[in-house]
């Protein structure tokens, strides 16, 4: 069985030889364990099975500078804190909704052509998929700042509708693009969780988003491709709304917020989970031993009947310990041994 079939079986919720995992690192984490490992290409050829392509707006370094870097919205990130790859932006570009001249950018066609051209190129026997970070609600948050857009939520909710009636359409410019190449499944960015419950709510997470959510999922559905999408926090609230407009696989599942046999049961027949490893709770902190008995405990919970793709559940953050790392690709390369 191959890595991508593997996956395919998982996403149709049936039972696979081994579950299917995955994992990435922030780059920091990346220096660390090629230091830790001397290996150039440490974490490289670990039977991950999963190949992904994220367009998230192509940050480039400002010339001159060491921690600003601009997108092609013109948005400019400040990396100069903890967080190396993706920072904090440094004004919004939208301040208020009402008055404004801003256009989003057109769709550079050739680079993401010649992007998912390489892609497509080395994917070997992988699944792989294809997708746009920062898709809607933080496309427009990092447009105009979050606070600005949850407060226009409710002060001028058609302009809000505008924004983000534009953002989608141009994402479905790019879906376009992507649906020409030999690709699985349809990736979606969008944070909208905080530790307990909806940064927004979910009414107007209804309101706002889920019609934008909708046509791209279901341009992604209408040409046979898988569709998942990521969203760190709790979201559980609309998990019944994602599987109505179409959604397979929902990623980022993180034990310390749902509950995870409650949400396999309730909603596994219906979504694939992808993660579950905590990068919060359990691999910065536990000990090694810890760390195999925890992956391989959620492994077996949520894999039952199919439905799930191992993973931490979001790049692996600097703070974890190289030993931890280790273990928990222990247990994911020797299934046989813990599962």
């Amino acid at each position: 069985m191959t890595r991508r079939e593997r996956v395919v079986k998982a996403l149709n919720h049936k039972d696979t030889d081994i579950v299917p995992y995955d994992f990435g690192f922030t780059s920091q984490l990346q220096k660390i364990m090629i230091d830790y490992s001397g290996d150039p290409n440490y974490g490289a050829n670990m039977g991950q099975h999963l190949f992904n392509y994220d367009y998230s707006g192509w940050p480039t370094l400002i010339p001159g500078e060491t921690d600003l870097v601009m997108d092609e919205f013109g948005v400019i990130w400040d990396r100069s804190g903890a967080d190396k790859d993706i920072g904090v932006i440094n004004k919004p570009l939208i301040p208020d909704l009402e008055s404004h001249n801003y256009v989003l950018p057109p769709v550079n066609t050739k680079r993401l052509r010649d992007e998912l051209t390489a892609l497509v190129s080395k994917k070997e026997d992988k699944f792989v998929f294809a997708g746009i970070g920062f898709s809607i609600y933080e496309r427009a948050w990092s447009l105009c700042g979050m606070e600005n857009l949850l407060e226009s939520m409710l002060t001028c909710p058609n302009e809000v509708t505008a924004l983000l009636d534009a953002i989608a359409n141009r994402n479905l410019e790019i879906i376009e693009v992507i649906l020409e190449f030999d690709i699985d499944g349809i990736y979606f960015g969008d944070d909208w969780g905080q530790q307990k419950g909806m940064i927004m709510g979910p009414k107007h997470w209804r309101d706002f988003i889920k019609p934008q959510m909708k046509k791209m999922i279901e341009l992604a559905k209408q040409n046979g491709k898988f569709t998942a999408l990521h969203s760190c926090g709790d979201i559980e609230e609309v998990f019944p709304d994602l599987i109505d407009i179409g959604l397979d696989c929902y990623q980022t599942f993180q034990p310390e917020i749902y509950n995870i046999e409650k949400v396999k049961r309730e909603y596994g027949s219906n979504l694939t989970f992808w993660g579950g490893i905590s990068t919060q709770r359990l691999l910065p902190i536990a000990p090694p031993d810890e760390v195999k008995r925890e992956t391989a405990r959620i492994m077996k919970i949520m894999s039952k009947s199919g439905g799930y793709i191992a993973a931490p559940t979001h790049a692996i953050p600097q703070d974890v310990p190289p030993k931890n790392i280790e273990a928990m690709l222990e247990v994911f390369t020797n299934q046989d041994r813990f599962i």
